[in-house]
């Protein structure tokens, strides 16, 4: 079954996780990772987006 469609609502706060296929790691490395928080800022710039928080695993346990 199909998931249902989503309705967004202005000023409604989302709440954004992301896992890899199989639980595996993406970000392993530093360039990596600063490379996805360019694209992540980038976005909030270019949709007017207001990010309250964010986390960026290592993917090492620590």
């Amino acid at each position: 079954m199909p998931r249902a469609n989503r309705y967004f609502t202005p000023g409604q706060i989302r709440h954004i996780t992301h896992r890899c296929h199989k639980r595996e790691f993406l970000l392993k490395f530093a360039k990596d990772r600063q490379s996805w928080l360019v694209c992540l800022f980038e976005a909030r710039k270019r949709f007017g987006l207001t990010i309250l928080d964010y986390l960026v695993n290592s993917g090492n346990g620590v």
